[in-house]
């Protein structure tokens, strides 16, 4: 019988050393599966490639400062907006321009509730101050250096601004539309 015992924990260590190789088998398996996934991940970036392609190619837009490069042909009545040439180089895919409010501010004309029908905005303030009011945020007083991002059709206004404030607006897409709005 004590033979049989000795037979018998041999087998079991068999059995074990079976099973740990079985775990770590599917631990391997697993890996390859993981593996495997990340191959789905490059099919995925495959067709956003693909997609990308589907648009004109962008090219290179190079815009020096000049004076007579700010013109009243844009949104606003009251501002001088110098293009460049975002809009264009990315087929419309976004707009950059600098834009210079003229002063002094006048609220009458410039204090009107609005939105823009956009999927991005940012603003840079270059030189000056800006004071605004967003919806959800208030009046904020924006100084040089300041940026903030407008989501899209945000409640906004600008309700006051220095003489030789000048902003750097960044909109996706190019072409948007403006809606304002009656208090």
């Amino acid at each position: 019988m004590a033979k049989q015992k000795t037979a018998s924990r041999p087998a079991a260590k068999t059995a074990v050393r079976k099973k740990w190789t079985g775990l770590r088998t599917a631990a391997k398996a697993s890996a390859r599966k993981t593996i495997k996934s990340k191959g789905r991940v490059s099919t995925a970036k495959k067709a956003a490639k693909t997609a990308s392609k589907a648009r004109p190619k962008q090219r290179v837009a190079i815009s020096h400062h000049r004076e007579e490069d700010f013109k009243a042909d844009g949104l606003r009545t009251y501002a001088r907006y110098r293009d460049l040439g975002i809009a264009a180089a990315s087929h419309g895919l976004a707009q950059a321009h600098v834009i210079r409010l003229q002063g002094p501010c006048n609220p009458d004309e410039v204090s009107k509730l609005h939105f823009h029908d956009v999927e991005f905005q940012m603003v840079y303030v270059l030189k000056g101050w800006v004071k605004t009011y967003m919806e959800g945020e208030g009046e904020t007083l924006m100084t040089e250096g300041s940026a903030w991002t407008q989501p899209p059709r945000i409640r906004h206004m600008i309700l006051d601004y220095s003489d030789d404030v000048e902003l750097l607006e960044v909109i996706l897409p190019a072409e948007f539309k403006t809606v304002e709005l009656t208090a």
